[in-house]
């Protein structure tokens, strides 16, 4: 399963966010490293398509794709040196897909800052100083042991010689590796070392109710400023998610038609949750397909840019080994013609092959023979 791994520094609201997500009840007291033992959840991404294909197949049983989210203990400055508990933190962040980094763009005199005041661009430089240095240290190590089998003129280690070179040279610069000339066949090389500049950042700046529905204030602003002049320089850019995490938590309790009404009444078509379940999913590259039948209508997550035998390997490797073909219709498709059988009688069902790659919003039945 797809990790997330929420961090940040301490009482940011990263332990609230973790409970509105999962509905899990981690604590979330005003004090450092309340969270010391990450805490895992799993949560559903929210997809309308799959609400309308359960629908108009008249399945027995709706199966959504899902994330999971880490809750990780907060980090210092010093963590890549083991202040706090660095040492933790650093090795908890290695285990994830993807980090999203809780920002405080709020202040309140009954939550202490750790740092003594508000300022979410320079809370972000923190950690991802310490992210770095943690980085740092790892690839000097490894260049170290490299250099003496590349010397002797092993293909492999000068290879890799130059890919760590590279991200040395990054890191030395004060960027993160995904941001070094490396190319997506490198990139392979670097994965055993489980580099932490090298996944992917979604930012969330945890604003206060009072700055609802704009979600706007000097903070963020200034947070945004601070990634855009760094987004040109990284491979995969950033991104900013921008909520309340102690409205989430309320919002979390209510019941689906009250909550519904409660955001309309503050001017908010949807939760920040979603929105940032979504952001996340996109985040890692992925794209959604759907199987649908009488007994189940099921959503199957798959990197962008998946084969059809790849879709149908993540269901069961039989199908993968085994696939002849999939019949396919896009769910816009399906929407008009109502069903499986419509599809099939009005022509627009496509018979794919090998070759076929997975688009975002597929409905599939696949043809194997094992």
């Amino acid at each position: 399963m797809l990790k997330v791994g929420i961090v940040g520094l301490p009482n940011v609201g990263k332990s609230s966010l973790f409970n509105a997500l999962t509905a899990a009840g981690a604590p979330s007291e005003n004090y450092p490293f309340c969270t010391v033992e990450p805490n895992v959840g799993t949560v559903e991404v929210p997809d309308v398509r799959l609400d309308r294909i359960h629908e108009l197949a008249d399945s027995k049983t709706r199966v959504p794709t899902v994330i999971q989210f880490v809750d990780i203990a907060g980090l210092v400055e010093g963590a890549s040196e083991g202040e706090g508990l660095g040492n933790k933190f650093l090795g908890n962040i290695r285990e994830v897909d993807a980090i999203a980094h809780v920002l405080r763009c709020f202040d309140d005199e009954d939550i202490t800052h750790v740092l003594g005041s508000v300022d979410p661009a320079r809370d972000r430089e923190i950690v991802e100083t310490e992210l770095a240095l943690a980085d740092l240290d790892t690839v000097q190590r490894r260049l170290e042991k490299v250099e003496k089998k590349a010397k002797s003129g092993d293909k492999e280690a000068i290879r890799e010689r130059g890919v760590l070179q590279k991200a040395l040279s990054a890191l030395e610069s004060g960027k993160p590796v995904r941001a070094a000339d490396i190319s997506d066949d490198e990139m392979p090389i670097l994965k055993g070392f489980q580099l932490l500049t090298t996944k992917p950042v979604l930012y969330v700046a945890n604003v206060s109710e009072d700055d609802l529905p704009d979600a706007e204030n000097e903070w963020t602003r200034a947070l945004r400023e601070a990634v855009a002049a760094d987004a040109a320089e990284l491979r995969d850019g950033e991104s900013i998610v921008t909520i309340c995490s102690a409205l989430e938590s309320e919002l979390a309790e209510m019941e689906p038609e009250d909550r519904q009404l409660f955001l309309e009444e503050i001017g908010l078509r949807e939760t920040g949750l979603n929105r940032l379940v979504r952001a996340a999913y996109e985040l890692l590259g992925l794209v959604t397909f759907f199987t649908t039948g009488e007994n189940e209508t099921r959503a199957w997550t798959v990197r962008q840019g998946s084969s059809a035998p790849q879709a149908a390997g993540t269901i069961h490797s039989d199908f993968e080994r085994g696939f002849i073909r999939a019949e396919t219709i896009h769910f816009g498709e399906f929407d008009s013609v109502g069903s499986w059988k419509a599809a099939r009688d009005t022509g627009v069902l496509r018979s794919e092959g090998k070759a076929y790659t997975v688009v975002d919003g597929d409905i599939m039945l696949f043809r194997f023979n094992v």
